[in-house]
């Protein structure tokens, strides 16, 4: 800061330029950082989809799918 005075002696100060606000830059840092990693897991999991094979389902017990044609009214072969 400078302290200056005009013609008519009156005082004034010049203050410099500010830089951002500290808590600005510590903000804008870690949502950075956080906007960086959600894009990055998002991408991932595209890569993933497109990528890896298709789960393979649990092969059906024979005595669920006995139940499950009983309940159909289905007799179960052998029966």
């Amino acid at each position: 800061m400078a302290e200056f005075t005009d013609s008519k002696g009156n005082a004034f100060v010049e203050e410099g330029a500010k830089g951002l606000n500290p808590g600005l830059i510590v903000l804008l840092v870690v949502g950075g950082l956080v906007l960086l990693i959600l894009a990055g897991n998002y991408a991932l999991y595209m890569y993933a989809q497109k990528t890896l094979p298709a789960r393979k389902k649990k092969p059906v017990s024979k005595k669920k799918m006995k139940r499950e044609r009983l309940k159909q009214g289905v007799s179960a072969p052998g029966e």
